[in-house]
């Protein structure tokens, strides 16, 4: 079990960096309207914050779920996590912000999907915080699994956004986003309450 765990967070720190190079980076390199587009070049540093602080928090979670790296290195854990916390604050409240302007210029669904989808990932960073101050230290490693599938969910709209089967059943993006987005986190997060509750005894 200690392997299959290992060869997970491995892989997720794999993608994590690969989505980051391809799709947060360029945002950074070639910082100009036609990377950003009519679309975000308006609101372009709100865009910055939000990548910013998603990808920081994209790469530091893997990390932190590591048992061995923790009680290793649990003053760097700590940290990490501070700056993760710190990382989420940012970039949720940067999406909350485009949600409500930039994400209004496809349509209200789209705006609300993505409301929600930054809302949860607030507070589930700002609950696993919480866990942790009051030494709940199971329930805030449960959140902090919470909060780093929500992370993850930006990675796997992505993935079905561009896939052929999802442009294939709804071609135009007004209709397959928000789609794709609830699918997402909600759908993930939801398997995820159910891995976390299979095995409690109490």
């Amino acid at each position: 079990m200690k392997y299959i765990k290992t060869i997970f967070l491995f892989i997720l720190v794999v993608i994590a960096i690969y989505y980051i190079i391809d799709r947060a980076i360029p945002y950074f390199t070639d910082f100009g309207p036609e990377q950003f587009g009519n679309y975000y070049w308006p609101n372009k540093w709100w865009l910055i914050g939000h990548l910013l602080g998603g990808m920081t928090a994209l790469f530091i979670g893997p990390f932190q779920f590591s048992k061995s790296f923790r009680n290793k290195y649990l003053k760097t854990h700590r940290n990490l996590g501070k700056v993760y916390i710190i990382a989420i604050l940012l970039g949720s409240f940067c999406a909350i912000y485009m949600s409500f302007t930039v994400a209004l210029q496809v349509n209200i669904a789209w705006s609300i999907s993505l409301f929600f989808l930054a809302f949860s990932w607030l507070i589930s960073v700002l609950m696993a915080y919480r866990m942790v101050r009051l030494k709940r230290i199971p329930q805030h490693r449960e959140w902090m699994i919470r909060s780093y599938v929500i992370t993850f969910a930006f990675v796997l709209f992505r993935f079905l956004d561009e896939s052929a089967i999802a442009q294939s059943l709804m071609e135009s993006f007004e209709e397959r986003g928000p789609t794709c987005i609830w699918l997402s986190w909600a759908v993930p997060l939801f398997i995820t309450e159910v891995i976390l509750q299979w095995n409690k005894k109490k």
